[in-house]
Order: C-alpha cells, then structure tokens, then sequence
C-alpha cells in the first residue's frame, strides 16, 4: 500500500513500504513534528512572502521549512510599509512575533486575515475550511494614537485621544465625571483631595486653600457659578435654590443732611429727619426696590401724634398689605425693609 501524508505532511507509510529508508522516513517525520510544536525561525522580509511548506515529501533527509515552525518571528526594515504573510492553509497554530519595521498581514489565502503592527505579537489558528487565519487572542499592539492611554474594549486595547499621557503631563478632554471611591487621593505638587478637602495649591505648590463641606451637613448640595465675572465690589449671593450670582451689596444707610418738612420721595439706603410741626404729609416709598434695601424715618420735633406722616406704598405692599402705613406716635422712629412682592415693605424697628 502506498504512503500517504497527514495535515502536517508527514509521511504515513504503508505496510511493508520503504525497504531501508523506513526508519530514516520516521526520523523525518519526528523532526518535523518536533519543529511544528516547538520550532523557532526567523525570517527577513522585503516585501510580501509565503512560508515554505511540503506536504507530500517522502525525502529521507529532513529540511526547516519556515512554515511549519510554531514560532515565527519577522524581521527587516520595512519603513512602515505593510507586507503579506501566507502561511499553509492548513489546521495548524502561529506565535507571530513582528520585528520587520512594518505591518504584518497574515493570510492562508482567502479573506480573514490577521494585522500584526510591528513591534507586536500575536497568537493565530488557521482553519483551511473556511480558508481563514484567527487571532486566538487580542492584539498586543495598541490602539488609538501617540499618547493615547490603553484601555480594554470588549477584549481588545484601544486607546482615546480624550486621555493621554506624553511621559510628563497626563490630559482629560471632554469628560463628564471624574469619580474616586478611595478614601484619600492625593496627587503629589498638584491639587489635592484629601480627607474631604479641595486643596488648590499656589505656584510653588507651597501653600493652598482648601474647601471643605462640614461633617454635619444635612444635605447634599450642588452649587451652580456666575458663567461670568462681576463688577468690583460685588459679592456672590445664592438665589436659594444654589444658584449663585454676582450682586452689589448692601449698602448701610446714608442720612439725609435735610429736616424734611414737606412731601417727597424717598431714595433707598438713606434716612431722613422729618418735621411734620406745621402740618402732616406724605412720605413715597422708592418705587423698584431689591430685597434688603431699607429706607429709615425719626420723628424731628415731637409731631406725628398731633400731625400724622403718611408713607405712601408706591405700588409695594407695606407689612403684607397693600396698603399706606399712617405713623401718629410721639417721637417715632422706625425703618421699612424691602423682602420682596408678597411682603413688600417689613418694619425692622418701631
């Protein structure tokens, strides 16, 4: 019965066959087995290359073919150039390692191949049934580009220009939350979090500021900034719900060099002595006050019980109502604070 040849080409021999070469026939055979599941080659590669491979030889004198290595390693100087390696096309598995200064294109011969960027390895099966090289495992060459940090996605490395590191300074663009559950993170000659504290360091990273909330706030808070700067002067004042603004604070009050004794308008932040002893009168509120302004009044000579003073409201509530407030007490002195439109006007004192 004749020879035949398994996957590997090794030479199956009949029985009887091979008078005298038999046993130099299965040293071959050992040998190439021996070099299919652990041999190594090296091979320089110029341009595209398919693998020496035999798959019928009944030579009694064995021969390295580079194809059935199990190990393969590319070298040469390829400049970034991208090459085609064919391997056999049959059941049989690679360790590819790529030193050729180039992309490695593995192929069997048909469609499904495997790209090994140089500087890379990989694992690969050949299935001759579908005629298709596999990576059994993800690339070891990274993805994205220069800087780019490694990350997994879906078992194969990739990389973001969104996050980078250039060996001195590590960037985050575009992200939406940066979330630490350690105790303490610390970045050294930087800003730090610490123990609950923001610390913003100076230049020198000598000294900080820190910002910290109390242990015993009840509630957790988020407080929205101005999206511009203020004016000098100004103050950050908060509209009760954490939104914060700019605002111009409020002034003490200015008092009017002038006994008043007939009927005006008052200006907010300002107090006036006012003199009702030859008849009473009216007094206007400032007609668009902002929460905390204040206007004061002092009886000057001892009158409103006799000649009343008549503040007129100017289209603001006084105490809630929407109505004047009429003083007739002997030396009365008071001042209206402005709340807002539900309340209007609040007497501070009496």
């Amino acid at each position: 019965m004749a020879s035949t040849f398994s996957n590997l080409g090794l030479n199956l021999q009949g029985t009887g066959d091979n008078a005298g070469t038999w046993g130099a026939i299965t040293n071959v055979n050992l040998q190439e087995i021996d070099n299919a599941i652990a041999g190594v080659i090296t091979i320089t590669v110029t341009g595209n290359t398919t693998l020496a491979f035999t798959t019928n030889s009944t030579s009694t004198t064995y021969t390295d073919e580079a194809g059935r290595n199990k190990t393969i390693i590319l070298s040469g100087a390829l400049s970034a150039t991208t090459v085609t390696i064919t391997v056999p096309n049959i059941e049989k598995d690679y360790v590819i390692i790529n030193n050729s200064g180039g992309t490695a294109t593995i192929s069997s011969g048909g469609s499904t191949t495997v790209s090994i960027g140089t500087g890379s390895k990989n694992y690969l099966i050949v299935d001759p049934s579908t005629t298709s090289v596999i990576a059994a495992t993800p690339a070891a060459s990274p993805g994205g580009t220069t800087n780019a940090v490694q990350y997994n996605n879906a078992g194969v490395l990739a990389g973001s220009t969104n996050l980078t590191f250039n060996g001195t300074t590590f960037a985050m663009q575009t992200a939406t939350a940066l979330n630490f559950t350690a105790t303490t993170v610390s970045i050294v000659n930087a800003n730090v979090v610490s123990n609950g504290v923001l610390k913003i360091y100076n230049t020198a990273n000598t000294q900080y500021t820190g910002l910290q909330v109390l242990a015993a706030a009840a509630t957790t808070v988020t407080f929205t900034l101005p999206s511009s700067d203020g004016t000098s002067g100004q103050v950050l004042q908060t509209n009760g719900s954490a939104v914060l603004s700019f605002a111009t604070p409020t002034a003490g009050l200015t008092w009017n060099s002038t006994v008043n004794s007939t009927t005006f308008t008052a200006v907010v932040n300002t107090g006036y002595f006012v003199n009702t002893s030859t008849a009473g009168f009216t007094v206007t509120l400032p007609a668009s006050p902002t929460i905390g302004q204040e206007v004061a009044f002092i009886d000057y000579n001892a009158t409103f019980d006799t000649n009343n003073l008549t503040v007129a409201r100017n289209g603001k509530n006084i105490q809630g109502l929407a109505e004047d407030l009429t003083v007739s007490i002997e030396r009365a002195a008071f001042s209206l604070v402005y709340t807002d439109t539900t309340q209007g006007w609040l007497l501070r004192n009496k």
